[in-house]
């Protein structure tokens, strides 16, 4: 392992006060680790408010259209079901109300320039105009490009669609971009682990909030769409699968299942961090933190913990 200074992570969430991990990627445990301690910069686009005033602008209507929409852009003008097997843990029901309906609205290419346009106004706002402009900010860029280019599309849909676009030429919207394409590759391989542990897009998300490192159960519900009732019958298959208890605990099984999850995607989504190297990786942590730091204190994200978006 290599070390660098800096404070230590006090978990996975968006608290403020933490740093990104100190251990630097020479495993895929430890790119794990520095991929979660960076998501803050691609995460941010889905809270601040350019977002939805952007694509709002481009012809999308407001709520969560921008958001399925806004995302799934580079695939194209797909169908609900391409939505719903590569957002996973939605309901359907809730995509099947934006998806395809928002193409009639805006063409994915108008979309895909009004996402860059609220990054670029997001991260100047935060940030501020000189800091976007930093060579270290070009420096970032330039690692997290190198780091895509380990990504492979096989197997990826999201992540490829990303991988296939062309390049921002402004440095701070190269590294928004690049962490997005290492964040949606790394993404498509969680799907990849779920469907081969028989877990529904319900299922994974109650056994992530279970497990206590995602979202907490009334947002997951009311931000993914479930009602009681389904929560209730996804909770019941999973007890009588001994994955959960009656207080909708993880049991031993439940943990284990959830452990092994979370290690098989670090290890799926190690090819980028292989790649770039660990003296790249120690580079972009240490290029990173600070930009993470400033983005929380200019409250760009939600305090607490992280809310799993995609795949659980």
């Amino acid at each position: 392992m290599i070390r660098s200074g800096g404070a230590a992570s006090g978990g996975e969430g968006w608290d403020s006060h933490a740093g990104l991990p100190t251990v630097i990627a020479v495993d895929p445990k430890d790119a794990g680790r520095i991929a979660r301690g960076l998501e803050p910069l691609h995460g941010m686009v889905y809270f601040v408010p350019e977002t939805e005033q952007r694509l709002t602008a481009a012809g999308l209507k407001p709520g969560r259209m921008s958001y399925f929409a806004g995302r799934a852009a580079p695939m194209g003008p797909v169908g609900a079901s391409t939505v719903i097997a590569t957002f996973y843990n939605f309901n359907p029901d809730l995509v099947t109300r934006m998806i395809p309906a928002a193409w009639a609205l805006a063409d994915p290419a108008a979309l895909i320039t009004a996402r860059f346009e609220a990054v670029d106004a997001a991260l100047r706002r935060l940030l501020g105009d000189e800091a976007v402009g930093t060579p270290e900010i070009a420096e970032a860029a330039g690692l997290l490009r190198r780091a895509a280019e380990g990504c492979r599309p096989e197997g990826r849909p999201l992540g490829a669609a990303y991988l296939a676009m062309d390049w921002p030429d402004e440095p701070h919207l190269a590294l928004w971009h690049g962490l997005s394409v290492l964040r949606e590759h790394r993404g498509d391989g969680h799907i990849a682990m779920l469907v081969d542990a028989e877990l529904t897009g319900i299922e994974a998300l109650i056994s992530h909030v279970a497990f206590g490192k995602g979202a907490r159960k009334a947002f997951a519900m009311s931000s993914r769409g479930y009602s009681q009732e389904q929560w209730d019958a996804a909770v019941a298959g999973l007890v009588e699968r001994g994955l959960l208890d009656e207080q909708e605990s993880l049991t031993e099984a439940g943990a284990d299942l959830r452990k092994r999850l979370e290690n098989d995607t670090d290890r799926l989504a190690f090819g980028p961090w292989a790649h770039l190297g660990a003296d790249g990786a120690a580079r972009l942590r240490e290029l990173g933190e600070p930009v993470v730091r400033a983005l929380l204190a200019a409250g760009g994200l939600p305090a607490g913990p992280l809310p799993a978006r995609t795949a659980s």
